[in-house]
């Protein structure tokens, strides 16, 4: 299924923002991206979830948060435009009569202990013995500032739920120990599928959350997407609402108030925060025992390694070969995975997250190997590239992430730019020996110097007949020559892919910058490569992978 034409995804109080930020033409880098379907993949991930987090506006208009759970298998896909939910919204939910009466409204679902997470929004309306949504846009999201917890169900009796304008000191405690919150905004007079509501994910160390009044809040935006849904949203209707989930007693604590944008947020209690969105309080609902879910941090599947090797691949790229501090084996990854990694950073708060592509080979046990971009404006990249040397150690979580080789011997096609060769490379190393399938690897650069792992590559090429490739310089060097160097001059197209000749059963994997992957699978699609056959990933601030 293709999408019938989401031209520009984003309402002028989005463009707007975008704008204000410097971020340039969102739209054209990354619209092919946002949907007005649920993409197989997103299918299989919304049916499979325990809850979902959704926003919309009760009568009055005011914008609320809230999260809807039920049993196993409570939410279903009869087809890629619709999402059937069995559940009951209790009488205290500030949302039963919007879902009672049908409503637009925005989703998040998010599984907390692998990080994914996806967007949507839409309309929905009673059916049945539950409710179903019909699809509007969707779109992905990368992992980052979440905090893993697994999640259990259990017997639970709700309390009495609390109402007031504003926050008592025990909720404010509350509030300042979270280091998640989910928010609610919208534009429920925007043009097309811009129109309706958005509920966003916000992580960050405890304390992120300042609360300097019982009828304020102050929340960080971080560097994020560059979409700018939220404050997109706060610039055309400030009504929004906020989430505070006690993930050990399953209460809900709901705000709703209304917001304004700190675009220079000078001396503010977190110092990497880019901008800061203020929310004045108009009505709280604290809901104990709300949702019959638990949930329990992680930490301690996290493990220490060392940093076994440095090594400088280009003017910009630097890989780490990590190995085990305590001896015992690495755990497997597939190709294409990532290594979620936590440092603490000297003169910043808490813990640093960010998640980095493995390069490596996944059938070697005895490391792992990230290759890491320096971004002038990368926190933890600057960090490692600048401050840890070969022996250092950094904590990590077990390899994660879906963007896979998604069959054992179809035709595939790798294709990058950039740093987006790193998930390639592991999955050059897992089909090096393989005598069942063609594999052809596209990749471009701006130059030489910027082609990071060039020996490597050509070795593992050269080692495999049945390995192909294709290298694309957008600015050669003066001293590198076309058919020698370098195969192509310019930009990967899709019309340079589709002339390698890979067949109707080909895979295309993607990697890069949204605005190269945007382009070339709106290309793909549209010269019928079905959608279920282009696999990306994007890298967003810091070159951390995302979905």
């Amino acid at each position: 299924m293709r999408t019938t034409g989401i031209r520009n995804p984003f309402h002028e109080g989005e463009r707007a923002a975008q704008e204000r930020a410097g971020a340039g033409d969102v739209a054209a880098r990354v619209g092919s991206f946002i949907r007005d379907f649920l993409p197989e993949q997103h299918r299989d991930f919304h049916t499979n979830l325990p809850f979902l987090v959704v926003s919309a506006a009760d009568a009055r208009g005011r914008t609320w948060v809230t999260l809807l759970e039920g049993p196993e298998g409570f939410v279903t896909s009869p087809d890629p435009r619709h999402l059937g939910i069995t559940t009951t919204l209790q009488a205290d939910d500030p949302l039963v009569a919007a879902f009672n009466e049908g409503s637009d409204i925005g989703v998040v679902g998010i599984e907390l202990a692998t990080r994914r997470r996806n967007r949507f929004s839409g309309h929905v309306r009673p059916s049945g013995d539950g409710y179903v949504i019909d699809i509007r846009q969707t779109f992905g999201n990368c992992p980052q500032h979440i905090r893993e917890r697994a999640v259990a169900q259990v017997e639970t009796t709700p309390g009495v739920a609390l109402r007031s304008n504003a926050l008592n000191e025990h909720q404010i405690a509350r509030i300042i120990a979270a280091d998640t919150l989910f928010i609610g905004s919208g534009h429920p007079k925007a043009d097309g599928a811009a129109r309706g509501y958005d509920a966003s994910h916000r992580g960050g160390v405890p304390g992120f959350v300042h609360a300097p009044s019982p009828k304020r809040l102050l929340i960080p935006d971080y560097a994020g997407n560059n979409f700018f849904n939220t404050i997109g949203n706060i610039l055309s209707d400030p009504r929004v609402g906020l989430l505070f989930i006690d993930f050990e007693t399953g209460g809900l604590l709901h705000v709703t108030g209304r917001a304004t944008i700190d675009w220079s947020p000078k001396g503010a209690h977190d110092p990497d925060a880019w901008r800061m969105i203020a929310v004045d309080i108009e009505a709280v609902i604290d809901r104990p025992g709300a949702v019959s879910l638990r949930w329990t941090k992680m930490d301690h599947v996290s493990r220490r390694l060392r940093i076994a090797k440095k090594i400088r691949e280009s003017d910009a790229i630097t890989s780490f070969y990590l190995t085990p501090a305590d001896g015992r084996p690495l755990d497997p990854f597939e190709a294409g995975q990532h290594l979620p990694i936590e440092v603490q950073i000297p003169g910043h708060r808490g813990i640093s997250r960010r998640s980095y592509s493995l390069s490596g080979p996944p059938q070697e046990r005895r490391f792992y190997r990230i290759s890491v971009k320096r971004e002038n404006k990368g926190l933890v990249s600057r960090f490692l590239h600048d401050d840890l040397q070969e022996g250092s150690l950094i904590e990590a979580k077990k390899p994660s992430g879906e963007f896979v080789v998604p069959c054992s011997d179809c035709p595939l096609v790798l294709v990058s730019a950039g740093v987006g060769l790193t998930p390639m490379l592991s999955a050059i190393w897992a089909n090096v020996d393989q005598q069942e399938r063609d594999v052809w690897y596209v990749h471009g650069a701006r130059n030489g110097a910027a082609d990071a792992m060039r020996k490597e590559v050509a070795g593992l090429i050269e080692a495999s007949p049945r390995l192909r490739e294709k290298l694309f310089y957008s600015q050669p060097g003066a001293d590198e020559r076309l058919g020698e160097d370098y195969d192509a001059k310019g930009r990967i197209t899709a019309e340079s892919l589709l002339a390698l000749g890979a067949g109707p059963d080909a895979r295309y994997m993607l990697c890069g910058p949204a605005a190269f992957l945007s382009g070339l699978q709106r290309d793909l699609e549209a010269a019928g490569i079905p959608p279920t056959s282009i696999l990306y990933e994007t890298f967003g601030p810091e070159g951390q992978s995302s979905t």
